[in-house]
């Protein structure tokens, strides 16, 4: 019975002084370690080119909601892989599917080959100012690699939103990104 009542009592006190040990309100955040964000997605999962031009803006960011952009600086490093991975895969497809498409089209189909590529530009970069948001958060700068990508970024949405409403066309693309579950 003593041995009971003292190993009771034992694990009574190691447990109130573990939980007095971790602050409450530091449970499920991110500062008691960094969380991945994304899972590995394939390039035809992830593309938003397909559809209608004019809300490639809104259509990225729904690719990355998963990510907390009120905590960029605990982002992973399979997350900043992700998104790399993202911006690299899009430029494949870019250069290897759109491009040679809309050399062959003409007309119409050109055109929503065009807009499904500058969707696909979008993408990749917001996936782009997403990691330069986070390295920029962890510390580094690049405030002027921020700048130059914003302007790019601008002058696709600019073009997706003249073209809204007009057809796009998405073209699969065999690719996977890195990083994430």
């Amino acid at each position: 019975m003593y041995f009971r009542a003292t190993f009771l009592a034992t694990v009574l006190a190691a447990t109130s002084v573990l939980g007095a040990a971790i602050d409450p309100s530091k449970i499920g955040s991110s500062s008691l370690s960094r969380r991945q964000q994304f899972q590995q997605k394939t390039y035809n999962e992830i593309s938003i080119s397909g559809g209608t031009a004019g809300n490639a803006e809104a259509e990225a960011e729904a690719v990355f909601a998963s990510l907390n952009l009120n905590d960029l600086a605990n982002a992973s490093e399979d997350d900043k892989d992700f998104l790399n991975s993202v911006n690299k895969i899009c430029n494949q497809a870019e250069k290897g599917a759109f491009n040679p498409a809309i050399a062959a089209a003409s007309g119409a189909e050109a055109a929503a080959l065009q807009a499904g590529k500058i969707k696909n530009k979008v993408l990749k970069l917001k996936a782009t100012l997403l990691l330069l948001s986070i390295k920029e958060a962890q510390g580094e700068d690049v405030a002027a690699d921020i700048a130059a990508e914003t302007k790019k970024f601008n002058n696709n949405i600019k073009q997706d939103q003249d073209a809204a409403g007009d057809p796009s066309t998405f073209l699969p693309f065999d690719a996977s990104t890195k990083g994430g579950i």
